[in-house]
């Protein structure tokens, strides 16, 4: 136990009240436990008035009040609150005794109010779990969550937090994977709005349950026209629920197909032919030794991209499994399809006019029903080029959060646990580090 006899302020040390840091609150003492640190404090209120009537109370005895403070020196902390009760000498008042209080912690709190500060920051700006962060205070997981809940709850609901927002992203993921299919999938709604330089800092919005239109558009109503009037983009992927929503609630905004989904689909379309002529030519999947099958990876990428010796194993393997050149057609049709995003604005809108007339005339029937598909997009494809470059990256980028947040916690079973900590993560709450600039 720590010394304070020899301390200027008598049972007050001052240095120790300095690494405690809380305004009011005096340490009385310093114990060391296997559990780690109990500090014995109390505040230095003598005089106190009656919350009834106002009449100067008196002093009438104290209370210990149990309380997990945040780590100190790789060590839990226990505060051993000396609580004051005080009695109202008036006898005509109603309020006989009542305990001091302070805002090292509200009523009934088992964590001090910066604990739960300290546990919701972290939750909000680190790659970290409950589970962890009840272990480092020194509480079971509950009490550590039933605690943070409320300030949670306040910070992802802030007033004005949807103020100012004129892009948006939408995208689905699976955030439970039990139950029949379909049941665990959920609809993220993110910010784009670009910043004066240009830059999107993506935040989370929120999730939805369910993956379908009127999920979407339920949301977007439920924000009012203020929120609806004033987005100007919305980026998607190729999903018909969404875009329905989009047009339906949304009618003045841009509505943009997503360039890496474009993409994804040329690249399938290319493996669903392959997967074809090889079963035509050697009636069977294509297994180790295959000609088409050993260039599988190198038909989804780019030309520009390979090397002298790929070029030639291409050119090998395509003359080996592809006798009637579908496959390399479908190849150099995704090639076409990926250069759009590689040119300049006029040159993109001009390929894209080819792919649309020749595509979905191919004697090929993948390329022919991709060109189909294509078409139906085609204004959502060439709004790429009118808001210069929008694209729903940034909702990947989101997801990814979203995705290592239900990773560390090893899964979610609760819904609503999982929206407010998804909201904590990817809502905005992290630092945005700027890019740093090299100087000569």
């Amino acid at each position: 136990m720590a010394d304070f006899t020899s301390c200027p302020d008598g049972w007050w040390c001052a240095r120790a009240d300095a690494m405690l840091g809380v305004k009011g609150i005096h340490v009385t003492s310093v114990t060391t436990t296997p559990a780690g640190l109990v500090l014995g404090v109390e505040t230095g209120d003598t005089i106190a008035g009656c919350p009834a009537c106002g009449v100067i109370a008196v002093g009438h005895g104290r209370r210990s009040v149990r309380l997990h403070d945040t780590p100190c020196f790789g060590r839990a902390v226990r505060l051993i609150w000396a609580k004051r009760i005080w009695r109202c000498p008036d006898q005509g008042c109603p309020k006989t005794t009542f305990t001091e209080e302070h805002p090292l912690a509200g009523p009934r709190s088992k964590l001090t109010t910066r604990s739960i500060g300290w546990a919701v920051d972290a939750l909000s700006r680190y790659d970290t779990s409950v589970s962890a962060l009840a272990y480092q205070l020194g509480v079971s997981w509950h009490t550590l969550w039933n605690a943070i809940t409320p300030e949670a709850t306040r910070r992802t609901t802030t007033p004005g937090r949807l103020t100012g927002i004129n892009a948006l992203g939408v995208d689905e993921h699976v955030w439970a994977h039990t139950g029949p299919p379909g049941t665990g999938m959920v609809t993220g709604i993110v910010d784009h709005t670009r910043d004066s330089d240009g830059v999107v800092h993506a935040r989370l919005l929120d999730l939805v349950p369910g993956r379908s239109g009127k999920a979407y558009a339920t949301w977007l109503t439920d924000q009012g026209p203020d929120f609806t009037i004033g987005i100007k983009t919305a980026a998607l992927d190729p999903f018909r629920g969404y875009a329905n929503a989009i047009r339906d609630e949304l009618p003045e905004a841009i509505t943009v197909l997503d360039a890496f989904h474009v993409v994804k689909l040329g690249s399938t379309m290319v493996d669903e032919v392959r997967r074809r002529v090889q079963q035509d030519t050697l009636g069977h999947r294509g297994r180790s030794g295959d000609p088409l099958y050993g260039i599988r990876r190198t038909l989804q990428c780019g030309a520009e991209h390979l090397t002298d010796k790929q070029v030639t194993r291409l050119d090998m393997k395509l003359d080996l499994g592809d006798p009637d050149h579908e496959v390399s057609l479908a190849w150099q049709c995704y090639q076409q399809l990926r250069s759009i995003y590689h040119v300049k604005p006029e040159t993109g809108r001009a390929r894209v006019a080819e792919i649309l007339a020749s595509f979905p005339t191919c004697p090929i029937p993948e390329i022919a029903r991709l060109g189909r598909t294509l078409r139906q997009w085609k204004s959502a494809i060439l709004a790429y080029f009118e808001t210069h470059g929008a694209s729903n990256g940034p909702t990947e980028a989101v997801n990814g959060v979203i995705e290592t947040t239900r990773r560390i916690a090893r899964g979610f079973r609760n819904f609503t646990n999982y929206r407010l900590r998804c909201l904590l993560a990817a809502g905005g709450h992290r630092p945005y580090r700027a890019k740093r600039t090299n100087h000569a």
